[in-house]
């Protein structure tokens, strides 16, 4: 099993490592760099490990028919699908300004490359990750170029059969294994009942890389709990408001709720690191406090044989706990005894075999660690 996919800037990312939270910028910064700033400084004040781009060279990404093909919805943002495209894209200038304020900032800049010019654009600019969509995962020579670059890859598995991951990540493999692969459902919202969420877990054992999750939910449930089921990295588009054009504001998340699902994923890490029922010590006080002892109900004289209407139990639990009241009731008093006093061993002769008790006391000993 592949542990973790380490980058040059020192993250690490697999499941014995803190989740790698990625805001998912795209497009929705419509082509602007103030606001595709705007929002990495957002995104990084809101708890994100990286922000990821996609990157389009239009004229090698579509055909000419369509490139001219009317696209006039809206959400469009220019008279044909590739005037919309072009609208939307940051120039190589841009990103690369955009990558060095993420590198300010503390964040892993990355991207999505959607066509071999961009693809080597990536490399010109000395990424440290590549992302494949879920359209690219069946692009072969897409991913020969990737792999060749010798860069980690996020694969995002949306839309794709078992045979085309296998594929996908049998030609990576031929180059390298940092590979994170993405349980994703390509439906933009995703309503949860598709989520799929013990995908992750089948992905994990199939590939036996790490996991992670790109969730296109509304909500925050799924993502958190996918990081309790071991993803390694959380992706989510981002957005400075859902309710501007285009068609990923709706399932993206806003900075304050971006940063309320990085607090939730945290919580969840750390009420996942104990693995083995415990008592611990903290709870030991509200033990003695709230649990019950064994005591008399009456006062009772030496050579008595305790029975059930000769005790019951009380708080606090200072005294024999009632887990031990088949080895009490039989048992024969050596000394005279007091009402609500709270029953010892040294009272009274057990009833049964000692060793029987013995066990029973080393079996509670045992559970309380």
């Amino acid at each position: 099993m592949k542990d973790a996919v380490r980058l040059k800037s020192g993250h690490n990312i697999g499941q014995d490592y803190p989740c790698f939270m990625v805001a998912e910028l795209g497009n929705n910064h419509q082509g602007s760099l103030e606001t595709a700033a705007e929002m990495m400084r957002a995104a990084a004040r809101n708890g994100a490990d990286a922000v990821k781009f996609q990157k389009r060279h239009t004229e090698s990404l579509l055909t000419r028919e369509g490139f001219s093909a009317p696209y006039c919805g809206s959400n469009s943002f220019g008279k044909t699908y590739g005037e919309h495209r072009n609208a939307l894209e940051l120039s190589l200038d841009e990103m690369a300004e955009a990558k060095r304020l993420a590198d300010e900032l503390g964040l892993v800049f990355f991207a999505s490359a959607w066509d071999m010019v961009s693809l080597r654009q990536m490399e010109d600019l000395e990424v440290e990750l590549l992302k494949f969509s879920s359209a690219d995962l069946v692009c072969i020579p897409l991913l020969r170029q990737a792999g060749s670059m010798g860069v980690p890859v996020i694969l995002s598995t949306g839309m794709s059969t078992l045979p085309e991951i296998d594929a996908a990540v049998n030609e990576l493999l031929k180059f390298h294994d940092d590979i994170v692969i993405l349980h994703c459902n390509s439906t933009y919202p995703c309503p949860e009942e598709l989520i799929g969420l013990p995908v992750i877990e089948q992905l994990r054992r199939r590939y036996r890389l790490p996991v992670g999750y790109s969730g296109h939910e509304r909500g925050l449930g799924p993502s958190v709990a996918a990081a309790a089921l071991g993803a390694c990295l959380i992706e989510r588009h981002f957005t400075l408001d859902r309710n501007l054009p285009g068609t990923d504001h709706k399932a993206s998340l806003e900075p304050a709720d971006f940063g309320l699902m990085v607090d939730m994923v945290r919580e969840t890490e750390r009420a996942m690191q104990l693995r083995d029922k415990q008592v611990c010590p903290s709870e030991m006080a509200s033990a003695k406090k709230l649990r019950k002892s064994i005591v008399y109900l009456r006062d009772l004289p030496a050579g008595h044989i305790l029975t059930e209407s000769d005790i019951t139990v009380k708080s606090p639990g200072t005294g024999v706990s009632p887990i031990y009241w088949d080895f009490v009731i039989g048992a024969t008093l050596t000394r005279g005894v007091r009402c609500e006093e709270f029953f010892a061993w040294n009272h009274a002769t057990p009833a049964g075999n000692p060793a029987h008790l013995g066990e029973r006391q080393r079996s509670v000993a045992k559970a309380r660690g």
